[in-house]
């Protein structure tokens, strides 16, 4: 590597190398690699060298392309930011169902690979950097502006709505894993801890209350209706806030 490429703090701040012919691999083939991986075996078992011998391939070929596991992590979480939909609307006025759309899809690709949850609350380098999540942001940026923000309070808008579905979905995702790393269920661990809190919520009767009503429910439509109401109730305010802004116009 380069004096100039050591200083670099990112993997988006240079240039993918070119594939050598002889080792026919390329940066995105790594991350493809990558991926399966994590949603097989998570993310302990992420290493370069155990990376390389699933693609059957030197440590070096990786190197070649990828300076380090650090650098590797920052493209495999853009990679996922990939696979969420950005949010796309005809109808400037239908702004909110298509942030909500967006929200939906983000919150899905998470659940999808619940690995991911850790890298997205840690430190996973300078990810903003990322072409996958810029096009995101910036799709964002264009919808909430056409609605009528200007685009210093469309940048405070979309970071709210990120904020909350990702809080939410990696909140969610990472109890997931947990679950599924234990060989349960969802439906099968809930029924295990049933006693539990229905003698620890005892002295709490709204929390008692509101575990009764659950029990018995899917929790997967429990989960998907909480997101929903938390993200509609976002999407409330928001609306109020551009009604403001837009009166005060002259």
């Amino acid at each position: 590597m380069s004096a100039d490429e050591q200083g670099v703090v990112s993997v988006w701040a240079r240039p993918a190398r070119k594939r050598r012919e002889r080792l026919a691999l390329d940066r995105g083939q790594i991350v493809a690699a990558a991926v399966a991986l994590l949603d097989e075996q998570g993310l302990p078992a992420l290493t370069m060298r155990g990376l390389a011998t699933r693609m059957n391939v030197a440590a070096n070929a990786l190197y070649w392309h990828v300076a380090n596991k650090d650098e590797l992590i920052e493209l495999v979480v853009d990679e996922i930011y990939g696979e969420m939909s950005p949010p796309v609307a005809d109808d400037p006025a239908r702004w909110g169902e298509a942030v909500s759309r967006c929200g939906h899809s983000a919150r899905d690709v998470v659940l999808r690979h619940p690995w991911v949850a850790s890298l997205l609350v840690g430190e996973v380098g300078v990810t903003h950097l990322g072409p996958n999540l810029m096009l995101l942001t910036d799709r964002m940026l264009t919808l909430l502006r056409a609605a009528g923000f200007d685009l210093a309070e469309a940048d405070r808008a979309a970071k709210t709505v990120f904020t909350y579905v990702l809080g939410a979905a990696t909140s969610e995702a990472a109890a997931l894993n947990k679950i599924t790393l234990a060989g349960d269920t969802e439906a099968e661990w809930l029924d295990a801890l049933g006693p539990t809190l229905t003698q620890i919520t005892g002295p709490y009767p709204q929390l008692a209350t509101l575990f009764d009503s659950l029990t018995g429910t899917d929790p997967r439509t429990t989960r998907d209706e909480q997101f929903d109401y938390g993200l509609r109730r976002l999407l409330d305010g928001l609306h109020v806030r551009l009604r403001q802004v837009t009166e005060q116009r002259p």
